[in-house]
This record gives C-alpha cells, sequence and structure tokens, in this order.
C-alpha cells in the first residue's frame, strides 16, 4: 500500500501542476511564477535565498525567475537596509491582478478537482494531507537536528 499511496500522490500533485500550469498559461505566468509570486505576496521582503528554499530550486534558477517577474514588473528588487550586497523582492501592484486571476483560476481548479466528494469527504481529504504533510514535516526536523 505504502508504494501505491506514494505514487498516486506524486502523479496526483504532478497532474495537479501540469494542469493548472495549462490554464495559468493564458495569463502569461507559469506555475512557478504564480508560486513564486504568491510567495512573495505572503512573505514581502524575502531574499532570492529565501525564495529559493521555499520554492525547493536552486538560488539560480530562483534568480533567474525573479529576473522574469522583474521585467514583467511584477517584483521590484529593493536594497537591504542591512546589508548593501543583498537585495529584497517585494511585489509590485502590477502583479495584484495576476495574482487575484490565478487565485480564482485555482479555486475552480480545485473544485473541479474534488467534484463528486462530499464536504464531508472534501474535509477528511484535507485534514488527512494536512497529518501527513505535519508527520514528514516533523521527521525531517528530526532527522536534521539529530544529524547535526
Amino acid at each position: 500500500m505504502a508504494e501505491s499511496l506514494g505514487f498516486l500522490l506524486s502523479d496526483t500533485a504532478r497532474l495537479l501542476r501540469r494542469r493548472f500550469d495549462e490554464r495559468a498559461r493564458s495569463s502569461g505566468a507559469s506555475v512557478a511564477q504564480w508560486r513564486a509570486l504568491k510567495i512573495l505576496s505572503r512573505h514581502p521582503g524575502m531574499n532570492q535565498g529565501q525564495l529559493a528554499d521555499q520554492l525547493e530550486v536552486e538560488p539560480i534558477t530562483a534568480c533567474r525567475m525573479v529576473d522574469r517577474l522583474e521585467e514583467a514588473g511584477f517584483v521590484e528588487r529593493r536594497r537591504d537596509p542591512a546589508d548593501r550586497r543583498a537585495w529584497r523582492i517585494h511585489v509590485t501592484d502590477k502583479a495584484s491582478p495576476v495574482l487575484d486571476e490565478l487565485q480564482v483560476l485555482a479555486e475552480v481548479m480545485i473544485e473541479d478537482m474534488l467534484r463528486g466528494l462530499t464536504t464531508e469527504q472534501r474535509e477528511q481529504l484535507t485534514g488527512s494531507l494536512q497529518t501527513v504533510r505535519d508527520n514528514l514535516s516533523n521527521v525531517q526536523e528530526g532527522n536534521e537536528a539529530a544529524n547535526g
């Protein structure tokens, strides 16, 4: 069961990203760009290293992504007042309509994805996935602490 559950979760996540990316292309943003904008809107002033960690990509990949978002006018880099060598990234007002559009798109897609599930089943699924995520987060943190 563990192997099939792992594959099921992986395939579901892959399909979710693919379908969202297909729908998001019409807005001019990829899933990765949307995730970056969403993270930056929740945590204004992150640096590129922190963003890379959140996106689980290499710092150079995050840098290129920020470059494209900056060229589109969706983010701006500002000098870090505590470190003249560092830059902080902030979402611009121009990104708000894109974030709003992508949020609606995500909500519609999630509704499509959960079609056929009752409210109780949806709540149970969400609760179960949160528990699984918490369990995995706790195991990872425990292993990192043990390994120093």
